[in-house]
C-alpha cells in the first residue's frame, strides 16, 4: 500500500510548522526522527497517571508502572525477535550500549595482544569505546577497508580474522553513506573464526526488518530517537550466554541481589545491567514508537523510503558540479553529496533559510570523510513522512544555491 502522506504527517506535530516563513521540510532523519502524537501522549500519560519508581513498591502506581515497563521489554523482544525477553537491556541509547559491551566484554574475555575488528565506515560511537578499551587492556584495533562506493572489502575482512580476534563490531547501516552492510555474512565468518559480533543498528531499525536470531549476532544495539521514539533511551540485545558471563557495567539500584559491607551479589538478567532509577517514561515512549512502526508495517516503510531514495538520486543527478559520497548498490534512505565549488555548511545554511532541514559536516564519521577526501557532506535522509513533492522543492532550492554561487 502507498501511504497517505498528508494524513500521516498530521500525526507529527513538529512537521506542522513554518521555518523562516516556509513550511518545514525535514530531511535530517538520520540524526533524529520526529515524534508522532502517540509517542508524545504515551510519555505524558506516564507522568500524569503512572509516575512511580518500578520493581520496588507494593502500591498501585509502582505495580502499574512496573507492568508497563516489563511489557515494553517484551514488545522490544518481539520487534527484533530475541529468544528471551531478559536478553533486552534498556540503556540510554546506542552509544551507552556499545560502551557497556566494550567495558564488560573486555573485562571478562579480552587480554593483552587480542584483537577487535571494526569497519572503516563506523560512527564515532563504534570507534572510540573500542579504542579506549584496547588501550586499557593492550588489545589491537583492526579496520575493515571500504572502496570508493562505500562498500566493505569482504576479502580483506576475512584476512583480518585471526585466532586472536575476540569481537567484530560493525554498523548495520552507515549513517554517513547509507550503505547496508552484509551483517549476516560478517557474523557467520566471525563465528566460524570463534569470534563474537556486535552490530550497531542505530540506522537500521526504522528502515528494515531486523531479526537478531536470523542474523545470529551476539549483540545488537539501537536508539529510540532514530525510530520515532524519544531521546535518551535505547536497547542492547545480547545473547543470554554472553550476558550471564559478563560483569556489570555500573553499580547500584536494581542490579544488586544482596549487599553487605563485605560483599555484593548481583541480580539476574536483565537487571544486572540496569543500575539506578530507570528511564521509565521514555522506555514507554519507545514502545509506543515501535507499535506505531509495526502498525505501518516495516516492509511498507522500506518500500516507500526506497522509492524516495531512487527519485531523490534521479533528481539530484541533474545538478552540475555535484559529487555523491556513498554509492553502494545496497543502501537505504541517505543521500550524501558535495558541490565541488560550494562548502557543505554554506549549502545547508541556505537551505535552512528556505525551510529545508538537512545535516552538514562529518556526521560523527570523520574517518569516512578522510577516505573520500572531503571536509564533510550535505546529507539528505528520508523518513516515513517525506514525499516526492518535498524532493522537488529541495531540487528547486539547490538550483537556487547553485545560482547564488555561480
Amino acid at each position: 500500500m502507498a501511504f497517505n502522506i498528508e494524513q500521516l504527517r498530521r500525526e507529527f506535530p513538529a512537521l506542522n510548522q513554518q521555518v523562516n516563513n516556509r513550511p518545514l521540510i525535514y530531511f535530517d532523519n538520520a540524526a533524529t526522527t520526529q515524534k508522532p502524537k502517540v509517542v508524545i501522549e504515551r510519555i505524558l500519560e506516564y507522568y500524569a497517571r503512572e509516575n512511580s519508581n518500578i520493581h520496588r513498591g507494593a502500591h498501585y502506581l509502582s505495580q502499574k508502572a512496573t507492568e508497563a515497563y516489563e511489557e515494553a521489554r517484551s514488545t522490544v523482544q518481539l520487534f527484533i525477535n530475541a529468544h528471551f525477553n531478559h536478553e533486552i537491556i534498556f540503556t540510554r541509547g546506542t552509544t551507552e550500549a556499545i560502551n557497556l559491551v566494550a567495558h564488560s566484554f573486555f573485562k571478562k574475555f579480552v587480554k593483552k595482544g587480542d584483537e577487535i575488528i571494526i569497519s572503516a565506515m563506523e560512527h564515532h560511537s563504534n570507534i572510540v569505546p573500542w579504542q579506549i578499551a584496547c588501550e586499557e587492556f593492550g588489545a589491537k584495533l583492526k579496520v575493515i577497508p571500504m572502496d570508493d562506493r562505500g562498500v566493505l572489502d569482504m576479502k580483506a575482512y576475512q584476512k583480518l580474522l585471526t585466532g586472536k580476534t575476540r569481537l567484530v563490531a560493525v554498523t548495520h547501516v552507515s549513517n554517513a553513506l547509507g550503505t547496508i552492510n552484509p551483517v549476516k555474512e560478517i557474523t557467520k565468518l566471525a563465528h566460524d573464526n570463534g569470534s563474537a559480533v556486535l552490530i550497531d543498528g542505530a540506522q537500521a531499525l526504522s528502515h528494515m526488518k531486523v531479526d537478531v536470531q536470523d542474523l545470529d549476532c551476539d549483540f545488537y544495539c539501537f536508539s529510540g530517537h532514530k525510530l520515532y521514539g524519544p531521546m535518551g533511551v535505547g536497547v542492547l540485545y545480547g545473547k543470554e550466554e554472553w550476558l550471564n558471563q559478563m560483569p556489570p557495567y555500573q553499580g547500584g539500584g536494581e542490579m544488586i541481589k544482596e549487599v553487605t559491607f563485605e560483599k555484593t551479589t548481583f541480580n539476574e538478567l536483565p537487571f544486572k545491567f540496569e543500575a539506578g532509577t530507570p528511564n521509565v517514561g521514555d522506555v514507554l515512549g519507545m514502545e509506543a514508537a515501535i507499535r506505531f512502526i509495526s502498525y505501518l508495517r516495516i516492509d511498507e516503510i522500506a518500500a516507500h523510503e526506497n522509492r524516495l531514495l531512487a527519485y531523490g538520486m534521479k533528481r539530484l543527478q541533474e545538478l552540475d558540479n555535484i559529487r555523491f559520497v556513498g554509492t553502494a548498490p545496497e543502501k537505504t534512505s541517505v543521500i550524501s553529496f558535495v558541490f565541488n565549488d560550494i562548502h557543505p555548511y554554506d549549502t545547508g545554511t541556505i537551505l535552512d533559510k528556505m525551510g529545508i532541514a538537512v545535516r552538514t559536516g562529518h556526521h560523527c564519521a570523520q574517518p569516512v570523510m578522510d577516505h573520500f577526501e572531503v571536509p564533510g557532506t550535505v546529507r539528505v535522509s528520508f523518513g516515513v513522512y517525506n514525499s516526492r513533492a518535498e524532493i522537488d522543492q529541495l531540487m528547486e532550492a539547490l538550483i537556487k544555491v547553485r545560482e547564488m554561487f555561480a
